[in-house]
Order: structure tokens, then sequence, then C-alpha cells
């Protein structure tokens, strides 16, 4: 029995969300998931932080660096007070840490992931693996997503092709082939629920549109949608990764007033939003020329009834489904992943990457050692 603990606050910056599982190598078993919220004052501040024109001082980035990291570990403690294991017990952390800036197609590029794992190494007295994009953008990749192996490894199978699809604040999707031999595809579609979050955030104050009701009560604009479709991100080929820099409520602002739509109900808007979201995540599965057989969708999104509706819609052929159909909690899969990532990392085993044009395998992830032991491989 090997326990490791996966950790990671995706770009809806809601709060950690931390996944205790077991693996032994042939099976994953989630035995506990948590979700450990941002204060309110900290969550603002991420918000600021991450705006295009956000400019942070050193001292700044560094204790937001700290305290994020803390939090990060205040996680994988509370998770294992649920499940009343010992931190002794568990093998080690994977944290993804919380992005506020990723930014693969700038020379030089980089991506930035703060959360300090020195501080969630030396909080927990648990070995930690973290920065796992760096060495693959160094390499050429894009350092995102880092999923598809994941997915590779518990969702492939030869009775068809399948398609894994993650709506968090972006969307992203993994294309696995029912033949053995045929090589995955996983990239970045677009926004997931970010936008339509901004937008409802901008007029009613609130996190996000529960079951995607306000949406529903709206119209799609077609000049709009297909505005937004038009976006250079959407069209362009992958592998591609994109984040909140590029999907904003500037952005947003930005097309309105360009397409001079402005004057929609605020819930036409809304509407909209949720159809890019979708139309857009369709688009990169008909790009892999493959017909899927299944579509497990997980992340926030798989609670927006309006959305999974739409969904099913643009892909009448499919089999669509939460990742909770394959005994997967659709909430905990994206920490499940980089406990699965920690295990690759400390065990040496390459982790085959969808981020290039050619197939390429990468050691991922930087060890941290909390006490003095025997150097990790």
């Amino acid at each position: 029995m090997g326990l490791y603990i996966g950790l990671i606050s995706g770009t809806s910056m809601d709060g950690v969300d931390a996944a205790l599982v077991d693996l032994d190598g042939h099976a994953i078993s989630l035995l506990e998931s948590s979700t450990t919220a941002y204060p309110d004052a900290l969550r603002r501040q991420l918000g600021e932080a991450i705006k295009p024109g956000a400019r942070l001082s050193v001292h700044e980035f560094g204790t937001l660096n700290v305290t994020v990291g803390r939090i990060f570990a205040d996680a994988a403690l509370q998770i294992l007070e649920r499940s009343k294991i010992n931190s002794a017990d568990i093998v080690a952390i994977g944290s993804h840490g919380q992005t506020l800036r990723h930014s693969a197609e700038t020379d030089p590029p980089y991506s930035i992931q703060i959360g300090d794992p020195a501080s969630i190494a030396s909080r927990t007295s648990i070995t930690t693996v973290a920065d796992f994009r760096s060495l693959d953008i160094a390499a050429g990749g894009q350092g995102a997503p880092l999923v598809p192996a994941f997915h590779n490894a518990w969702f492939r199978s030869n009775g068809g092709n399948t398609v894994v699809v993650n709506i968090g604040g972006i969307a992203n999707i993994t294309v696995l082939p029912a033949a053995a031999d045929a090589p995955i595809q996983g990239f970045d579609t677009g926004p997931g629920n970010c936008l339509s979050d901004d937008w409802i955030s901008h007029h009613h104050g609130v996190a996000f549109d529960e079951a995607g009701k306000w949406a529903a009560s709206g119209n799609v604009s077609e000049h709009l949608l297909a505005r937004l479709m038009a976006d250079k991100f959407i069209r362009r080929a992958p592998p591609k990764s994109t984040g909140r820099e590029d999907f904003n409520l500037k952005f947003l602002m930005e097309i309105l007033d360009e397409t001079q739509t402005r004057n929609l109900k605020p819930e036409d808007v809304q509407a909209t939003l949720l159809e890019f979201t979708v139309s857009s995540i369709v688009r990169g599965i008909q790009h892999s020329s493959l017909t899927p057989k299944h579509v497990y969708v997980c992340g926030g999104g798989v609670e927006n009834l309006t959305l999974m509706n739409r969904m099913h819609a643009h892909l009448p052929v499919s089999d669509l489904a939460s990742t909770a159909a394959r005994n997967i909690d659709p909430h905990a899969i994206e920490a499940m992943a980089f406990a699965w990532l920690a295990h690759q990392r400390l065990d040496v085993k390459p982790v085959s990457m969808t981020t290039t044009h050619s197939a390429s395998e990468r050691i991922l992830g930087a060890v941290y050692l909390p006490t003095k032991t025997a150097v990790a491989k």
C-alpha cells in the first residue's frame, strides 16, 4: 500500500482541493477528499495578482508564496485528521500550487505557481513534490495540461475512443484512442467556467452561476459567439495551453465593445459565454478526428446542468457522463492526478507529455525532503 496526497488550486481560485489516495501501481483508490477554502481577503489578493496588468513587489510575491504554501499544508493536515491517518504513513505529497501566470508562448516562456513547497514539507513532515511544469517548458513544451498521462493510465479503454473533459476555470481535454498503439492528445481548449464566473460576479456579486440557471434564462447571441470563437487561441491548433491572463473580464469587455453588444441583456451574455465554453470544447474534440464513444466530464463544470445539457446536444453520438461513472470523483480527479505524479517522480518514472508536436517523456517535479533523510531518487 502506498498512500499519497495530491493538492491543487485551479484557475477558479476558490480553495485547495486535496485527495488522499492509495496507489499500488495497478489501481488507484480515493480514500478521502476535501476542499480548504481560501480566506476572502486572500482570494481577493490572488484575484488582483493574476490580472494582466498586475505588478507585485518582491516582498509581496514572497509573502504570497509562503502564505499560500501554508494553506496547502493545512489542507494536507486536515485531510489526514479527517481520515485518522498519521503523516508518517504518507509516502509523499504532490502539490501543483496556485498558478499566477502561465506564459508558454512568450520568449522566454515561463509558468509561475506559488504555494511554497518547502513550507508544505516542513509543516507536514512529509516529502513534497512540486514544480511539475518548469522542466517541460524548458524543454520546449507547453507545461500544460499535466493530467493527460493520468487520464491515460486510468481511463483508456479498448472498448472505444474516450475523451476526458476537465472543466475548471480553463477547460482541457484528453483524447484517448481505443487503439493501444495510437498516441494520446491533450491540450487546453479555452475558457471553462472563468468567463461565466467573472460575468455573474460582475453583475450579481456571486462566485458562480449555480447549475447554470442564469445562463439558462438567457438567449445565445450568435454574433457575439462568432466573435468569441474567432479568438486566435481557439483557432490555433494544439498543442496549446492558456490561462486567466488570456480569458478574463477585461478580455470580455473589449469584445463586447468591439462587437457593439454591450446593450445585450446580461443573461444573454451569460448564455453566450456558456455556449462559447461548450463550442470550444467540442471544436477541440473534433480536431482529434476521432468520434468518441465515451466522454467523461470532471471539474466544477460537471455541476452546471445547463452546460452538461449543451454538451449532450453537441455530442449526441457519444455517451457523456461524469467521471463518477468510472468511480473517480469529478471534483477530486485533478488532486488525485498530482498524487499520482508524485508517485511517478519518486519512482523515477517518466510521464508521457502531450505538450509538444512530437511525443515526449519527462521526469517531472522537484523533491523537497522535510528532514535529513536519504536523497530521493
